[in-house]
């Protein structure tokens, strides 16, 4: 999507895809990367102000945020209780308070140098967030950008092609192997139907949708 689209979202203040509270598949499978990494430092691509920043900082690590929106940044901080103000960081503005920074700008503007001590990445609504062609993109960007033995919780989204306009977009478990296959290793943790239940499968009219857990490793 063009950063208008993603600007005029938070503008309008519909950000239907911001959750109240920490992910549940995040606080139940994030236990289930690998020990080696359990202290280093998180990168949480488009992240919003996602309460699960907050989250990954209480298990220990320090964590860094993309995001297009400086509204959703600003709101992020003040929610929190926090007066934070951002400072000038190559093509970003930085927000930072204690072992939390937010980059706001370009996600494709990152680079290798800002990345170099990730050590896990966190993907709940960014992967999902893109149109195919960014897809692309995103997982090459990603792919180049990590250091190696980079590990990824990655949640997608999937219904049948047609039932919904994206955003979210629908990522089959195929697509996820074609797109990360050739640089990391997959392993899939969880396949969560969605049932009638489902509040957003409910609002969005999806039947047949379910959710993908993954863990993603970057190969040497």
């Amino acid at each position: 999507m063009e950063p208008t689209f993603w600007h005029a979202r938070w503008q309008n203040n519909e950000i239907g895809f911001h959750e109240g509270q920490a992910n549940t598949w995040l606080t139940t499978y994030w236990p289930q990367l690998s020990p080696e990494t359990q202290s280093g430092k998180v990168l949480v691509p488009l992240c919003g102000k996602t309460h699960d920043l907050h989250w990954l900082v209480t298990q220990g690590h320090p964590v860094l945020g993309v995001e297009l929106s400086e509204i959703a940044c600003q709101d992020f901080f003040k929610e929190a209780g926090l007066h934070v103000e951002p400072t000038p960081c190559d093509a970003h503005l930085r927000f930072q308070s204690g072992a939390l920074n937010l980059l706001c700008g370009d996600f494709f503007q990152l680079d290798r140098e800002s990345a170099a001590d990730i050590r896990r990445v966190y993907d709940r609504a960014a992967l999902i967030a893109l149109p195919p062609a960014m897809r692309e993109a995103y997982a090459r960007h990603l792919s180049t950008l990590l250091p190696d033995g980079t590990e990824m919780l990655l949640i997608t989204l999937d219904y049948p092609e047609g039932q919904m306009k994206g955003p979210p977009f629908n990522v089959s478990d195929a697509e996820v192997k074609r797109l990360y296959g050739d640089a990391f290793d997959i392993e899939q943790l969880a396949h969560i139907p969605m049932d009638e239940a489902n509040y957003f499968a409910r609002r969005r009219g999806l039947s047949g949708a379910s959710e993908g857990v993954f863990r993603l490793k970057k190969r040497s």
